[in-house]
């Protein structure tokens, strides 16, 4: 298809995907669906529709998926014991002091037992601590960030760290040396900034339920397995938007200075950030715009749902909409994002 019709047909679905789930309540019920929509149809336009982009779509969500439903089945059937097992924590350790803790080892053993089973295990805990809604949400968002950052310290957290390795011909220690100066401190500050932010307490939701507690009463099996296939779904519509957005990328962000690679890659917040890191990183770039590369696209991916496999799962098990993610997540996404750009992108 002629460039004249790709690169506007793309910006178009990008501004689709930046404001309908936000405009209209049905879309953002039904987000897997309207995104797998707009994945196939950047990857229609941009002409990379192909036998092999619809076997790694069928693929690469498996692991995801698969991993989602086995703790899924686990997490119910040790349900009460590990509801037990946090009340009994919460008597001796006061609930800031809790919120710390959970952010901090998460954020920071993610990158050893993966993004993915660090999410499935916030769930848990907050689905235990029955939080005012209010809470809840903000407790979910912060600790996403904290996974979704600290995540890329090793290939074996998230597959963004995988690619960044591969791409730069780093040992496993790599990203911890060139991030991990930033990563730490900030899934650390996270906590700390949690402890103070968060105002509720555990056991409010008996007055309100929180969509935790409302997502965990009565659960089925039935319901377990829907949410892996939601999550399947999910992850092959990311698949084809990173995809079928690699023209865009190719004609307007490759080649841009590091500068201004950090700010354009708060589209990550909408698109895979493991394609974007495949898109972007070079051996043949400086140390500074590797550095600003990584840190632009893990800070914005915790900004929207869609924008790392924690919010993925968080948002889907505790039924945390677009809107009420967005108005917690930008703003505390949008202060990292100004402090790495002048320590740097600058």
């Amino acid at each position: 298809m002629a460039e004249a019709v790709v690169i506007p047909g793309l910006v178009a679905i990008l501004l689709l995907v930046l404001t309908l789930p936000f405009l209209f309540k049905a879309v953002e019920h039904q987000l897997e669906i309207f995104l797998f929509v707009m994945g196939v149809a950047a990857a229609l336009i941009s002409g990379v529709m192909d036998q092999h982009l619809i076997v790694k779509a069928l693929e690469e969500p498996i692991m995801i998926s698969g991993a989602v439903l086995i703790a899924g089945i686990l997490f119910k059937l040790l349900q009460t014991r590990l509801q037990a097992g946090i009340q009994a924590t919460l008597r001796v350790v006061p609930f800031k002091v809790f919120a710390f803790l959970v952010m901090a080892v998460l954020g920071l053993a993610s990158s050893v037992i993966t993004a993915i089973i660090a999410s499935l295990v916030l769930v848990e805990v907050v689905s235990a601590l029955k939080l005012d809604r209010k809470t809840e949400v903000n407790f979910v968002i912060l600790s996403c960030y904290a996974i979704g950052i600290g995540a890329a310290l090793t290939p074996l957290g998230e597959p963004l760290a995988t690619i960044a390795i591969s791409k730069m011909g780093g040992d496993f220690w790599y990203l911890v040396r060139t991030i991990g100066i930033y990563v730490i401190p900030t899934v650390i500050g996270l906590g700390i900034f949690a402890g103070f932010f968060l105002k509720g307490r555990p056991g409010a939701a008996a007055a309100e339920a929180g969509p935790a507690a409302e997502a965990t009463a009565g659960e089925s099996y039935k319901d377990v397995v829907v949410r892996a296939l939601k999550i399947y779904l999910f992850v092959m519509a990311l698949t084809f938007l990173g995809e079928g957005f690699k023209p865009l990328i190719d004609t307007y962000v490759l080649g841009l200075p590091s500068q201004a690679l950090y700010w354009i890659n708060m589209i990550s917040a909408v698109l895979d950030n493991a394609t974007l890191t495949a898109a972007e990183l070079s051996p043949a770039m400086s140390l500074t715009q590797v550095k600003a590369v990584l840190m632009g696209l893990l800070i914005s991916g915790g900004m929207l749902v869609p924008g790392n496999i924690p919010n993925i799962v968080s948002a889907s098990k505790l039924k945390i909409g677009s809107k009420e993610w967005a108005r917690t997540s930008v703003p505390i996404g949008l202060v990292p994002m100004v402090v790495f750009f002048f320590i740097v992108a600058l």
